[in-house]
C-alpha cells in the first residue's frame, strides 16, 4: 500500500520530472520478460539528483521510524536498491547490508553482503515492485539467515495483482512511496499525457502480459 496519496503524487511528480519514469503509450518499450509496456521505470536515476534522492531517503526513513521503530539493520535489494538503501541506513544511523539475486560462485559465496546476525530486526528497501519475485527472493535469503523481517519499503509499484498475491503469500508487509494509479493521475493533471493515453495506460496495467499496443 502507498504511504499516503500526497506522497504518491509527489513521488510521481519527481520521477516524471527526471525521466526516471517514462510513459510512451504510442511507442511501447519491450521488457526483459518480453512484455510490451507503455511505461519504463529506472529509479536508479534518482541517485543523480541530490534534492530528489534526499526526498526519497527522508520519506522512507521517517516512515520506517514511525511504523517500525528503529530496526537493527536496513537491507537493500541488489542492484537497484543498494544506493537508496544505504542512504536510508545512513539517515537512520543504522548498519546496512544488501542481498544479491543469488550467492556468489567464488570467494565467501555470500548472497547477503555485510554483517547481519541471527535474530536481528530488518527492514528491506526496494526500488521497484513489478511481480515481486526478485524482492521476495531477497526476503527468502534473509529468512534463511534467521532474521526478523519487519517489512519492505519501495519507491514505486506497478500495482499488479500478482505482486499483491505474492506478498500476501510470503506474509511480507509492503509500503511504497508511489504507485501506478497515482502516477497516471499526476501525469494527466500536469498534461504529461492526454486522457486517451491515460486510458491506454490503464488498459495495460489491468492485463500487462496480454496487452497489445495495436
Amino acid at each position: 500500500m502507498i504511504l499516503n496519496k500526497e506522497t504518491a503524487k509527489k513521488t510521481a511528480e519527481v520521477l516524471l520530472q527526471i525521466n526516471a519514469i517514462k510513459l510512451q503509450p504510442n511507442n511501447p518499450f519491450t521488457w526483459a520478460s518480453g512484455w510490451k509496456s507503455p511505461i519504463y521505470c529506472d529509479n536508479r536515476i534518482v541517485l543523480s539528483y541530490p534534492l530528489i534522492r534526499n526526498y526519497i531517503r527522508e520519506t522512507m526513513a521517517k516512515h520506517i521510524e514511525a511504523h517500525y521503530g528503529k530496526p537493527d539493520v536496513i537491507a537493500g535489494v541488489a542492484t537497484g536498491a543498494i544506493g537508496i538503501g544505504a542512504l536510508v541506513a545512513e539517515y537512520l544511523n543504522l548498519p546496512f547490508v544488501y542481498v544479491r539475486p543469488e550467492a556468489k560462485k567464488h570467494g565467501r559465496k555470500n548472497q547477503i553482503e555485510g554483517q547481519i546476525t541471527k535474530g536481528q530486526s530488518v527492514v528491506v528497501i526496494e526500488d521497484l515492485i513489478s511481480t515481486g519475485k526478485s524482492s521476495l527472493n531477497a526476503v527468502a535469503a534473509l529468512r534463511e539467515a534467521e532474521v526478523n523481517i519487519k517489512g519492505m519499503v519501495a519507491i514505486f509499484t506497478y500495482g499488479f495483482d500478482v505482486a499483491a498475491k505474492n506478498f500476501d503469500d510470503a506474509k511480507i508487509e509492503l509500503y511504497t512511496l508511489g504507485n501506478y494509479e497515482n502516477l497516471l493521475e499526476q501525469a494527466l493533471d500536469t498534461n504529461y499525457i492526454t486522457q486517451k493515453e491515460q486510458d491506454i495506460l490503464a488498459q495495460w496495467n489491468s492485463n500487462p502480459s496480454e496487452w497489445n499496443a495495436n
